[in-house]
């Protein structure tokens, strides 16, 4: 269950791959990506703190969070936090460093990201800010770990817009192509 423990997401998706390489050898270990929207886009950033060392050649995340903390007083979903994290984040309970707030927050591995990330985000989206896909785009521009940002002034939580969404999957299955190209 993903409720109270949002690390499970990441551990599974480690699992996982590391499952589906011992099975079918003929997945070549240098050529995965890893990609998520909304809780993956929030996994993606948890992996490039948490993932073994070049497990993934690149991630994306799309309107993912990157702090729990200023993702709390800036989402539309105040409910869903409180519920979640077991109260607001101004409370002393969640600055204690067993907090969810604290424990499972990508940004506090930041000092650990290497893997090269798209990151895609919506201007219109309320429930997870643009600032939070700033925030990522920025933390990966000021460790010098290869990154772009895919801006979307008029979409949402969701690529709704037909044009949009080709510029999305032209963005990412490029961003995918680049990093898993043998001879880059």
């Amino acid at each position: 269950e993903i409720s109270g423990n949002w690390e499970i997401g990441g551990v599974d998706t480690i699992a996982g791959v590391r499952a589906a390489l011992e099975r079918y050898p003929w997945i070549d270990p240098k050529r995965v990506v890893g990609l998520g929207a909304s809780y993956g886009g929030f996994t993606s950033n948890w992996l490039n703190g948490n993932a073994p060392k070049d497990m993934f050649q690149a991630l994306v995340c799309h309107c993912g969070t990157f702090d729990l903390r200023s993702s709390y007083y800036a989402t539309e979903e105040l409910f869903f936090m409180e519920t979640e994290f077991g109260g607001p984040a101004y409370t002393d309970r969640s600055l204690q460093s067993d907090s969810p707030y604290q424990i499972h927050t990508p940004s506090k591995k930041v000092h650990e990201w290497e893997t090269p990330t798209l990151v895609i985000h919506g201007a219109r989206d309320y429930r997870l800010v643009e600032s939070e896909g700033i925030s990522t785009f920025t933390a990966l521009q000021r460790r010098n770990i290869p990154s772009e940002l895919l801006y979307l002034p008029t979409e949402n939580h969701h690529c709704l817009n037909p044009q949009n969404s080709m510029v999305w999957h032209e963005t990412v299955l490029g961003w995918i192509k680049k990093w898993t190209t043998l001879d880059k």
